[in-house]
C-alpha cells in the first residue's frame, strides 16, 4: 500500500471507507524535516492521541475508530506499524489550525512586548514571559503546504474562509470549532495540572463527516502540537523547561550549520521527554 497523502509526521493511507494515520518516527522543526529518525515517536505521537480522544469524546466526535493493527489490512500487522497506526474516519477536513494559548510564550511572548497584542488580541498590561492568561485565548491560523509558514489569522477571517467554502455556514463552522477548541483545551489542561503538567498551548483539527456535523481529527494533544512544561518548578517570567519539541528547536538554533543534524544525545534526550509527557499524563509505561 502507498500513502495517499504525506505530511511531515504523518503518512495517510486510503481503507475504503475509512483512513489509516501513521505517525512516523521522523521529527519536523520550522517547518523542515530533520534528517534523524527519533525512535518510538510515532507511537508516543498514536498512544497519547488515544487516550485524549477516549477522554474528550463526551465534548465532541472524534475520528478514531481503532489503534489494534488486528482490525486493519494486513499490511499494517507487523512491528513496523504497530502502536503508531490509527484507523479513522473519512472527514472532510476544515482549512483551519485552532490554535489555543493558555500561557504567554513563544512567538505570543515576543508579539505582546511589540504592541500588547497576541495575533490582534489586546491582552492586559504588565503579563510576564510564561505568564497564565487570564483566560485562554483562541488564535487560529491558516494550513500550509510543506514547506510553507502557516499564517495567523483573526476568527473574523475564519469566518470568512469558511463562508468562502461552505455558504451560509462559514459563521457557525467557525463558531462550533473555536468553542470546541477551548472546551477541550479547558478540560485537558485542568487535568494535565494534576498530573504535573501545564499545557502551555496547543492545536486542534477538525473536519466534517458526511452530514456535516464537526468532528475532532488529526492528533491530539501530542508533544508535536503542543507546549508541555513540568509544574514542579514552573515561575512566570522566564523562559520553560519543556517536554516537547523545544528541546530540539533550541539545538537547532544554537546551532545554524548543523544542516538539520541531530546529535545522539539530543535524539535520546527528545525521546525520554515524550516518553516522560506520556506516562505523567496517561499514568501508564509506553508499550512500543
Amino acid at each position: 500500500m502507498k500513502p495517499m497523502k504525506e505530511g511531515k509526521v504523518r503518512e495517510v493511507y486510503d481503507n475504503g471507507d475509512s483512513i489509516i494515520m501513521v505517525a512516523t518516527d521522523r521529527i519536523s522543526a520550522f517547518d523542515v524535516i530533520l534528517k534523524n529518525k527519533i525512535v518510538d515517536k510515532g507511537t508516543v505521537l498514536t498512544q497519547m492521541s488515544k487516550f485524549w480522544f477516549d477522554f474528550t469524546k463526551d465534548i465532541v466526535p472524534n475520528h478514531m475508530i481503532s489503534v489494534d493493527t488486528k482490525d486493519m489490512p494486513e499490511f499494517f500487522q507487523n512491528d513496523e506499524y504497530k502502536g503508531k497506526s490509527m484507523m479513522c474516519k473519512k472527514l472532510e477536513m476544515l482549512p483551519i489550525e485552532c490554535i489555543v494559548r493558555g500561557y504567554i510564550t513563544g512567538s505570543g511572548w515576543a508579539s505582546y512586548k511589540e504592541n500588547g497584542t497576541v495575533c490582534g488580541i489586546k491582552l492586559p498590561e504588565g503579563l510576564q514571559e510564561s505568564e497564565k492568561l487570564p483566560e485562554a485565548i483562541y488564535t487560529p491560523s491558516t494550513k500550509a503546504e510543506i514547506g510553507l509558514h502557516d499564517e495567523n489569522i483573526s476568527f473574523e477571517k475564519s469566518v470568512e474562509i469558511l463562508e468562502k467554502i461552505y455558504p451560509g455556514k462559514g459563521a457557525d463552522y467557525a463558531a462550533q470549532i473555536k468553542d470546541c477548541t477551548l472546551k477541550l483545551y479547558n478540560k485537558c489542561a485542568d487535568y494535565a495540572l494534576t498530573k504535573g503538567i501545564i499545557i502551555a498551548d496547543t492545536k486542534f483539527e477538525f473536519g466534517l463527516d458526511e452530514d456535516g456535523n464537526v468532528v475532532l481529527a488529526d492528533e491530539m494533544l501530542t508533544p508535536d502540537s503542543s507546549r508541555f512544561w513540568p509544574l514542579d518548578g514552573y515561575v512566570a517570567g522566564k523562559g520553560q523547561p519543556s517536554f516537547d519539541k523545544q528541546f530540539v528547536r533550541d539545538w537547532l538554533k544554537a546551532n545554524p550549520d548543523s544542516d538539520y543534524l541531530l546529535p545522539d544525545d539530543v535524539i535520546d534526550k527528545t525521546i525520554a521527554k515524550y516518553k516522560e509527557a506520556y506516562e505523567m499524563l496517561t499514568g501508564k509505561k509506553l508499550e512500543a
